[in-house]
This record gives structure tokens, sequence and C-alpha cells, in this order.
């Protein structure tokens, strides 16, 4: 193999760069980014950066001298438009072409829209320029906030505004936020964060529309009811940068299929990281990113699976002032019990925090800390070391939901 091209200047993308050299690759390395940024990381866009805190040069995944390193060729500012198999090349939105033996796709995802989202003070928050266009709006004084969409980065941005003194509304249209995630019970706390901070919480209901005429004055909701607002922030999810790939024979389903390894049906093209459907979960956190590059180069270089990335799910948010981890799998239906800590009168986890265990048929499949980080990191281990019945292992029959591997050529 002479040379590789990783589509995506992500953190997967930077992730699957390091491991190609770490793992002895020597040829041609090409990087190709839509951004015009180089890898940065994207958690603190809804956090420390938003409220400033950190500033960019504090977002930056690598350095000169690591860049410098890798001696890769970076192809920034640049889409791509299509995977030619045949042809072994990545076709590029400015008409260039990147002949290539192998492939990394670590395009990512991009955040889901609302109609409307084209009046001013309407923001999403997914890259490095929405956090600055938000950021600009937010220091022009005290603002109304409606964040549409009560999960993550919609409770961490809800989080950040109101810290900036901005009066807040998060509209979720289930009955709590996170229940997807957490559960009932569990989500009912992260909605007594909410209250706790300042926030109200609209759920049960979804938007209608969004008002205004070249500046957004409003949020229609659903039941009838109008939310005044002069910054409009949707997080309602994200959807896989796949569309690039329609035509390139792999197998496209809310992501890129994947065998437990990151191999695509070509064994010559892996996908890692949000873009990535790896034995039938799609999974959008930071260690998934992180992990699964290590795997993937290791079956990209051999040609074939010989490692598979199964590793117990594992996220994190920070949330007025509060530290949720979660890791593991929950499931409807799981037993929650409080083990440690406590949880208050008023909903909100107690001084000291908590750790809670989910459990099914009499065993642990996922543990949740609030503000009780050493007893969690002791929960995941525990969950790492006991893996759960129901995953396949290496060499199980493969669901319908994962490509055939066979050989073929890039």
């Amino acid at each position: 193999m002479r040379t590789v091209t990783i589509v995506g200047a992500s953190l997967s993308g930077l992730y699957a760069a390091r491991e190609l050299r770490a793992q002895g690759f020597g040829g041609r390395l090409v990087i190709v980014g839509d951004e015009p940024h180089r890898p940065y990381d994207r958690p603190p866009l809804s956090k420390d950066f938003l409220i400033g805190r950190a500033d960019e040069s504090r977002l930056a995944l690598t350095d000169a001298d690591e860049t410098a390193g890798l001696d890769a060729e970076w192809l920034l500012g640049v889409r791509a438009r299509g995977l030619d198999p045949r042809g072994r090349t990545v076709l590029l939105g400015d008409g260039r072409t990147v002949p290539t033996d192998g492939v990394v796709i670590a395009t990512g995802a991009a955040a889901r829209r609302l109609p409307g989202e084209g009046l001013a003070g309407v923001h999403t928050l997914r890259t490095l320029d929405d956090a600055r266009a938000l950021r600009a709006d937010l220091t022009q004084g005290p603002r109304r906030v409606v964040v549409i969409g009560g999960g993550f980065i919609g409770a961490e941005t809800a989080s950040s505004c109101a810290r900036l003194g901005h009066t807040v509304t998060v509209v979720e249209a289930a009955p709590l936020p996170l229940v997807p995630q957490l559960g009932a019970e569990m989500a009912a706390v992260c909605a007594a964060l909410h209250r706790r901070g300042g926030v109200e919480l609209v759920t049960g209901t979804g938007v209608a529309a969004l008002r205004g005429g070249a500046t957004v004055t409003g949020v229609d909701l659903a039941d009838g009811r109008t939310l005044p607002a002069d910054i409009v922030i949707v997080g309602i999810g994200a959807v896989p940068n796949t569309a690039w790939l329609t035509g390139s024979t792999l197998a496209l389903h809310d992501g890129v299929l994947c065998d437990d390894g990151c191999v695509t049906a070509l064994p010559q093209v892996v996908a890692v990281g949000d873009v990535a459907r790896v034995g039938g979960t799609r999974a959008e956190h930071w260690t998934s990113a992180t992990e699964q590059p290590r795997v993937a180069v290791t079956n990209l270089l051999a040609g074939r699976t010989l490692a598979t990335a199964r590793p117990v799910p594992y996220f994190w948010s920070d949330q007025y002032d509060s530290r949720i981890q979660f890791a593991g799998r929950y499931r409807e239906g799981d037993t929650v019990r409080v083990a440690e800590g406590e949880i208050t009168d008023d909903g909100v986890p107690g001084g000291s925090g908590f750790l809670a265990r989910y459990e099914r048929d009499g065993r642990t499949v996922a543990v949740l800390g609030v503000d009780r980080p050493r007893a969690f990191m002791r929960a995941r281990r525990e969950l790492q070391r006991e893996r759960p019945r129901e995953e396949r292992k290496p060499g199980d029959r493969q669901s319908e939901d994962r490509p055939r591997v066979e050989p073929a050529a890039l």
C-alpha cells in the first residue's frame, strides 16, 4: 500500500493518521478536510470556548512538531465529492482527484437543521465556525435564548448561556430530556439540573416554526404557544456525512456500514468516528472516535479484519457545574438504583454527587456518575472486565446490519 487517504480532518481522522505512522505505514499520507482548520477538539465548543474560558489555541489537537512528524499532505477547505473504487481515487469538490490504495472515512456528522434557519440569530453548534458565530451573538448584551433540543449539546449550550447571564429556555419534544440515553428516572435528574441552573424547561411539545423577518424573534411551539427569542440554538442531533459516498458501492444506512473491525464491504476502505456504523452501532462519542482508529488501521494495512472494536460505550457531559458520566448500554426495562451518594428531595444530586447502577438479570450493564468521578471510574473498569453476554465475540455470525466483506479492489 503506497498511498492512504484520510477523508475528514477530524478527531478520528487525526487519530487514524497517528496510527498509520505508529503501525509502520511509511507511504504517502493525504488528509482531506472540508473545513479550513486543522483538527480541533469539539467538546469545549459548547462549554469553555463558548463562555470565553478557552481560546482557539486550546482547541488544537496537534502542534507544528507533530504535524511535521506525520509527514502528511493536508488538503483543507475542500470537500470530497465521491469515491471511485474502480479508478482507485477520491474525487474532490474542486475537480482534483487523489489516487489512493487505501481510504479511511472520517467525515463525521453534520447538525440537523430546521426550516427557517436562514434567519439571523439562529445557530447550530457543531463546528468551530458555528461556535465563533454564536459566541459573537452572545456578547451583544442580555439575550432571550431558546435552545431547541434537550440532548447533550443542547443542555451544555443552555448551561453556558445561563452562565453568561442570558435568559434561557430549553424546548424538548420528549417528556424528559435524555430519556433514550439514561432512562426516565435519571433523565428526571438532568431535568432538575436545568431548573437548578435557572433555565426554563419546556417538554412534551415540538417546534412548529421559527418566527421573524430577517432576524429571529420567536419560536412557535406545536401546542400553540410562542416563545420570544433573540437567539435560537438548534440542537436536534446530527446526520452522518455520507452523501459524498452515494454510488460508491459502499453500504450506507445511518452511516457507513462496517463490521466489528471498522472494515467496509471493500477491505481497502475503513470508517471511523461519527460516520461509522460499526457492528450495527453508530456512536457519536469522543471515545469511539479515538479508540476505533487503532483497530481500523490494523485491518486496513492487513487488507482484512484481524482486530475488532467493541469497547464499552462511554460518554460524559458538563452541565450546570456538574460532571455527568455514563458507561455501558442502557435498555428500557433495566432497573436503576443509586449505589453511592444521593439524589435530594428536589431531584438534584446531593453535595457529593451519586453513582447509579443499571441492572438487568441481576448484573450491572451500565453505570451513571454525577460528580462522583472516582467511584464512576472504578465501576467503569468493572464493566470493561465483565463484557456483557449479549455482545458478539470475534468470529460470531455477522448481523444483517453489517456488510459482508469480500475481496475487492479499490
